[in-house]
């Protein structure tokens, strides 16, 4: 009898033991043991070990309101003030020399009026204008040159993209799409430019101010 008692001691002893084991090893195995927390995707890092610098904004929001409001501007100093252009009511308005400029927010209607020899051509624009503007704005591309039909008559029309300047509170960069029209009559040529984001839905704005230039 003492030595079944003894055999049956051993077995339990041995069963208890595995149990202990089994326990441990499923708790040093758990994943709140062992999973280590993925890094913020804010630590990526490039293969240089520095961080990607930000993109360019190609496609920010810049869509003029379909409820925009025009108003007649009428220069009234500088070298020509003979002439009329729809702008969008409200705008904040600067002067310099023969230059007006309109803003909000990311759009922008340039005015400029200049003495002129002769009439502006596909070809003077691609050959004088395109080469000026190429080093004047960031990271100037697509310049395309065509001749359209406005109500003031035939005109030159440029169109290209550029990067807008840094704002000074954001830091963020604005790829902008630039139309410009080439109006001219007696000596006279005044520029329209008009700019806003790429890809913002400012066809209709853009026509009603390019169509509502006349002569006076």
């Amino acid at each position: 009898m003492a030595a079944h008692a003894r055999t049956g001691a051993v077995v339990g002893l041995a069963l208890l033991a595995a149990v202990t084991a089994g326990c441990a090893g499923s708790g040093s195995h758990s994943g709140s043991g062992t999973t280590k927390a993925a890094p913020p995707a804010s630590s990526a890092r490039s293969g240089n070990g520095q961080s990607n610098p930000a993109p360019t904004e190609s496609n920010p929001p810049g869509d003029i309101p379909d409820n925009q409001v025009y108003v007649a501007y009428r220069p009234t100093s500088g070298t020509f003030t003979g002439f009329t252009v729809k702008v969008p009511e409200g705008w904040a308005r600067t002067e310099q020399g023969n230059t007006t400029v309109f803003t909000d927010k990311l759009n922008t209607v340039r005015i400029t009026a200049a003495s002129a020899a002769t009439a502006p051509t596909a070809g003077s624009v691609t050959h004088t204008v395109v080469p000026r503007l190429r080093s004047q704005v960031a990271k100037f591309a697509a310049p395309k040159v065509s001749e359209v039909n406005r109500h003031a008559g035939r005109v030159v029309l440029l169109t290209y993209q550029g990067d807008s300047a840094k704002d000074p509170v954001t830091g963020k960069v604005v790829r902008d799409a630039f139309e410009r029209y080439a109006f001219y009559r007696s000596g006279h040529e005044v520029d329209l430019t008009l700019s806003g984001p790429v890809n913002a839905d400012n066809v209709d704005p853009w026509r009603i101010i390019s169509d509502s230039f006349t002569w006076r």
